[in-house]
């Protein structure tokens, strides 16, 4: 099996946007760049994905998102209320980068007044030798089944902290499991909930890890040997 050859660069797009000479909105969008000594017209195609991602991301910032706060900004001056600034962060980590696969998952904050911001993860699999995205079910292939298998998994990690879950969770960990909310590290696969999916705001992005067994399979063995 290769060595782990994928390095990974962190790009930054970041500003302040002022009306009336006040700033109303700061933005940090950090994206990844990867480089290696193969797979480069893959690489390519997963550098353009998240260089287009963080694009799209700056823009809905700087033009939905401004604008909110611009208008926040006119109503909070003619009635006297607090002036609060929008804030918009995207962060990254890669979580596994082994053989032909790199793992990473993205979070993004935006706080646009209120209480408290929110924030939401999107992740990502790749293999880089097929130039594609890994399914959580091509990797859990346990009996009964990839999705009844992960729930029983979380609902006994939930069971040793309970509190801290709505009191349906038992229903939700169904409804809202969504099989792209998924990464990978070196021990295990993490499937994850967004904030409010299964427990309130103080809980934050809830995370299970599933260990590597028989049946939940490394994604680096995917790899062939080149």
């Amino acid at each position: 099996m290769e060595t782990n050859i994928v390095t990974v660069n962190k790009v930054i797009l970041q500003d302040e946007l002022k009306y009336d000479d006040k700033i109303l909105l700061s933005y940090r969008i950090e994206y990844p760049e990867f480089r290696a000594s193969r797979y480069q017209m893959c690489l390519t195609v997963v550098n353009k994905f998240y260089r287009n991602k963080a694009l799209e991301y700056k823009k809905r910032a700087e033009e939905e998102l401004f604008s909110l706060a611009v208008e926040q900004y006119k109503e909070a001056v003619e009635h006297g209320y607090p002036v609060r600034v929008f804030e918009v962060i995207q962060e990254f980590e890669v979580t596994y980068s082994q053989s032909c696969i790199i793992s990473l998952y993205m979070d993004q904050y935006e706080y646009t007044g209120g209480a408290h911001g929110a924030t939401v993860r999107q992740s990502q699999t790749w293999n880089l030798q097929k130039c594609g995205l890994v399914k959580l079910c091509r990797l859990v292939q346990c009996p009964p089944g990839c999705r009844e298998y992960i729930f029983k998994k979380v609902e006994a990690q939930i069971a040793k902290n309970p509190e801290i879950y709505f009191e349906n969770y038992h229903e939700l960990i169904r409804e809202t499991f969504n099989e792209n909310s998924f990464y990978c590290t070196p021990q295990g696969i993490v499937v994850y909930y967004q904030q409010y999916d299964i427990a309130p705001y103080a809980s934050g992005i809830r995370e299970f890890k599933i260990p590597y067994s028989d049946c939940v399979i490394n994604p680096a063995s995917q790899c062939f040997a080149v």
